[in-house]
């Protein structure tokens, strides 16, 4: 058995993990779904049915995006993305995972937490909290071109996809927001070769 990728192509979880997969050089079938209409092989290899959903040669599956990028970068890490002070990385990330996601979801998707906003809202009271994670960022990125210091590391993959997010939700407010370090250590990612070519798009895959 070959391994198996499950992913879809604008879901920031799916783009960690396979920038992880690209970087390691790991070969596998990519299938491309679409998450309102998953296909069931997907759901019975994995249940709770988000992407990425990654099934190894040997058939172990791993769901988890950051699972998958750790796990591809511990077969190969030619660029060094886990030589870093993981302590650090994972904090940020941690907190990128959780406070950051709850408010960007709150913010881009406020018709789907509020019986108030209609479909397209934003709420600008999550947007400001969520800013105390990017604030933070900034902070950081003071130091160095990256979130830990001169080179790029497992913090930045892992977590510049939900920036990516973050700034899409209002494009012309987040050009002037005031961090801009964290604006252009975003563009430098979202402008990079990895990035654009896991963007590639695939035809959507249906079962045989």
């Amino acid at each position: 058995m070959g391994a198996i990728l499950y992913s879809f192509r604008r879901c920031p979880y799916a783009m960690r993990g396979r920038m992880g997969l690209k970087v390691s050089g790991l070969d596998y079938e990519h299938r491309e779904v679409l998450l309102r209409d998953k296909p069931q092989e997907m759901l019975d290899t994995s249940p709770k049915g988000t992407v990425p959903v990654f099934i190894k040669n040997d058939g172990e599956v791993i769901d988890e995006s950051l699972d998958l990028l750790n796990w591809a970068l511990n077969q190969n890490d030619p660029l060094g993305w886990l030589d870093c002070n993981m302590s650090s990385a994972n904090a940020l990330i941690t907190a990128t995972d959780t406070e950051f996601k709850h408010h960007l979801d709150r913010y881009k998707y406020a018709s789907r937490y509020s019986d108030d906003a209609k479909r397209g809202d934003v709420n600008l009271s999550h947007r400001a909290d969520a800013e105390t994670h990017i604030s933070v960022l900034e902070t950081y990125l003071e130091k160095g071109p990256y979130l830990l210091g001169e080179t790029q590391t497992i913090a930045d993959i892992a977590i510049f996809p939900f920036l990516r997010q973050f700034a899409n939700v209002q494009p012309d407010w987040w050009a002037e927001a005031p961090y801009p370090k964290t604006r252009d250590w975003l563009a430098r990612h979202v402008k990079s070769d990895l990035f654009k070519s896991i963007m590639t798009k695939y035809p959507l895959w249906k079962s045989a």
